[in-house]
């Protein structure tokens, strides 16, 4: 692994890219309400859904892409298409625009999702495959943390009311191309810098060739049509479905309801939550770990699950103390879901595994489906009660570590051993 040291790095930077882009969404959703006037939440809550819903379209196709045109002209697309993306919003902020942004970059984060993973298992070599994905994962996890605090940061240095010209050149420059009165464009302007020199890298860097491992193939359609007629295979589908609805749900809307019920501003005190949701999340994937090792993978499932509805409801009802404490929380108690509701569905059965995870994968449209339920709700009767429906999502994926019964062993495939988290 030292002689591709330089791959590695470069690989665990398009993860942070793709993480840094992809989950600041949530503190930007009350700038986002406030600039363009939006009535209604459901407005807001399409900008999640256009992105989530271009990633599960392209998900399987990403596949296929990498099947006929290897690895890198898909990397370098993928890269392209939230370029574009980026540049289009900086350059013209209005809402359909910014409906359209988030779906452009949605189809090029799958293609990128779905390279990556064969690709750093290629790079890092089979015996240090588990270590790579970890640090992969710690690589997404940091991003997440550190986007919503770039965002305070911009925010308060391109304040109409206390910008100073001359003091930084990049801020200048910021503050050049971006309007005033809207000074969270300035993130799509940094996103579309960092992604411009992640092109340029995909450019002068030579990948290895990709051999897929068996269970990373999908299968013909027969593969699929056996696997759509087994109850399990939808049972499962709809665990990571609630799982990715919960996780967006929450960190997506935190911010609009600490603002709305505690006056929490959402540029400051709520993107920091929303920073902290994502930071206990890696630190729970790290604890997590450790915890496979001395539970039954369904025990835990149940436990998670269980804490996670009453730190939510903690979250909704409490003080406006109890719910800064209480909505980072849940970011650590669902950290281990995703990957335990996975491996469950992958050890169900016997063949088939490549097909099954790309159905899995595809059920990533949960992120557009639970914001959505949430703002509807929200707009029918309050931002609770919307965010009292996560509850639900919760509860499923509880009962699942009640009824699932592995046909293979009862224990829970590494994390690291999967695909990724998304």
């Amino acid at each position: 692994m030292k002689k591709n040291f330089g791959m590695l790095a470069l690989i665990m930077a398009f993860w942070f890219t793709i993480s840094f882009i992809t989950n600041i969404l949530g503190p930007l959703i009350p700038d986002i309400i406030a600039n363009f006037n939006l009535k209604d939440l459901a407005m807001a809550g399409f900008i999640p859904t256009s992105f989530f819903l271009a990633y599960a379209i392209m998900s399987i196709p990403a596949g296929l892409l990498i099947d006929r045109y290897g690895e890198k002209p898909v990397l370098f697309v993928g890269f392209l298409m939230p370029f574009i993306g980026t540049i289009l919003f900086a350059c013209i902020h209005t809402y359909p625009m910014l409906l359209a942004s988030s779906f452009i970059i949605g189809l090029g984060m799958a293609m990128l999702q779905t390279v990556l993973n064969p690709l750093q298992r290629t790079v890092g070599g089979e015996e240090n495959y588990a270590f790579v994905a970890e640090l992969a994962q710690f690589m997404f996890g940091i991003a997440s943390f550190l986007s919503p605090l770039v965002y305070t940061y911009l925010i308060k240095q391109l304040n109409a009311e206390t910008y100073v010209a001359g003091q930084n050149a990049i801020i200048d420059l910021l503050a050049d191309v971006t309007p005033a009165h809207l000074p969270w464009v300035s993130l799509y302007w940094v996103f579309s810098a960092l992604l411009l020199v992640m092109l340029i890298a995909v450019v002068l860097t030579r990948f290895p060739k990709i051999t897929l491992q068996q269970e990373e193939k999908t299968g013909g359609s027969g593969s699929y049509l056996t696997l759509f007629k087994q109850r399990y295979v939808w049972l499962f589908f709809l665990g990571i479905f609630c799982y990715v609805s919960a996780e967006q749900g929450t960190s997506i809307f935190m911010s609009t309801f600490l603002e709305e019920y505690h006056g929490v501003n959402p540029q400051t005190e709520g993107a920091q939550t929303v920073s902290y949701f994502w930071g206990l999340m890696t630190a729970g994937c790290i604890v997590g770990m450790v915890l496979l090792k001395l539970m039954d993978s369904k025990r835990l499932l149940r436990g998670s699950g269980m804490l996670t509805i009453v730190l939510l409801l903690a979250a909704l009802f409490g003080s406006k103390e109890v719910s800064l404490i209480a909505f980072p929380c849940i970011g650590f108690s669902i950290s281990m879901m995703y990957s335990i509701v996975f491996s469950l569905a992958l050890n169900s059965t016997r063949q088939h595994h490549g097909s099954f995870a790309g159905i899995l994968c595809s059920a990533i449209a949960g992120g557009a489906g639970g914001p959505l339920v949430v703002s509807t709700l929200a707009d029918a009767t309050s931002l609770r009660i919307g965010m009292l429906s996560i509850v639900l999502f919760i509860g499923y994926i509880t009962f699942i570590g009640f009824w699932a019964h592995p046909l293979i062993n009862n224990k829970t495939v590494k994390f690291s051993e999967l695909f990724s988290k998304k």
